[in-house]
């Protein structure tokens, strides 16, 4: 009889264990099973426990202009004016003066530029013509209509020589000679057209339009040119002289003749 008393006093104490918390059996034995499913490793419980922590700050939604202008009833701050653009900067020397070793000349050579307001190429010109034509003046004429004009380097006092010739003596063709490299041609080349006679090397170029030979290659210097200075415009002839040229006996003419065939040379 103690036997079986004792085996039941052990199995009510066996059920009362589990409760001894104040926590149901079942419900202590739900809990545990639910521990088991959900261990601290699984990615389910790391979601939940992060889901519990504070989330981070996030930086305030920035409104547009109109909500803000909607909102605050106040116009929004006026945008500060941009600057003024840079004055333009001086005209500086070309790639060409850079490229040249001027050496303590450079800084006079940029100051004559910017004050004569040139270009590197129209300074140049400046300085070589001034060099290059020194006791010269620059003459400028062309036809009578007006198509064909042009300047020639040469001194203010004009030597001119008064041809015989078949051809000079019938259109007057009274000339002065210079080197080709003194004369430019400034407009009216689709102007001018060219007539020869017999050697053909006297090229007699004139105006189609109105017919002025206002100057020619002559035969005698082929490398020059022949400028009827009665074509020149007015102001820069102080003086002329005239000297008679036997052009109907021109091969005796030439060779008598001292200076002339020298004369379109530099």
């Amino acid at each position: 009889m103690r036997r079986l008393r004792n085996s039941g006093a052990d199995k009510l104490r066996g059920q009362k264990r589990p409760g001894a918390s104040g926590v149901p059996a079942a419900a202590a034995s739900a809990t545990g099973g639910s521990r088991t499913r959900r261990p601290t490793g699984q990615v389910g419980g790391g979601s939940r426990a992060a889901a519990r922590q504070p989330s981070a700050k996030r930086p305030p939604r920035q409104s547009s202009p109109r909500a803000q202008e909607a909102g605050s009833g106040e116009p929004p701050p006026e945008l500060a004016p941009l600057p003024p653009p840079p004055p333009p900067t001086p005209a500086t020397p070309t790639s060409s003066v850079a490229t040249l070793d001027l050496g303590d000349q450079r800084e006079r050579w940029e100051t004559f530029q910017k004050r004569q307001r040139l270009t590197f190429e129209g300074a140049a010109k400046l300085l070589l013509d001034t060099f290059e034509y020194q006791g010269l003046v620059k003459h400028t004429g062309g036809c009578h209509c007006g198509a064909v004009r042009f300047e020639v380097w040469a001194s203010a006092d004009l030597h001119i020589f008064d041809c015989n010739c078949s051809i000079c003596k019938k259109k007057q063709n009274r000339h002065f000679i210079v080197p080709a490299s003194r004369f430019k041609l400034l407009k009216g080349a689709e102007s001018i057209t060219t007539y020869t006679f017999n050697t053909h090397k006297a090229q007699h170029t004139f105006c189609k339009r109105c017919g002025v030979q206002s100057f020619y290659t002559p035969r005698s210097n082929p490398g020059g040119f022949g400028i009827a200075p009665h074509c020149l415009d007015e102001g820069t002839v102080r003086s002329v002289v005239i000297e008679e040229f036997n052009g109907s006996d021109w091969e005796k003419a030439m060779k008598e003749h001292k200076t002339i065939k020298n004369m379109s040379k530099e």
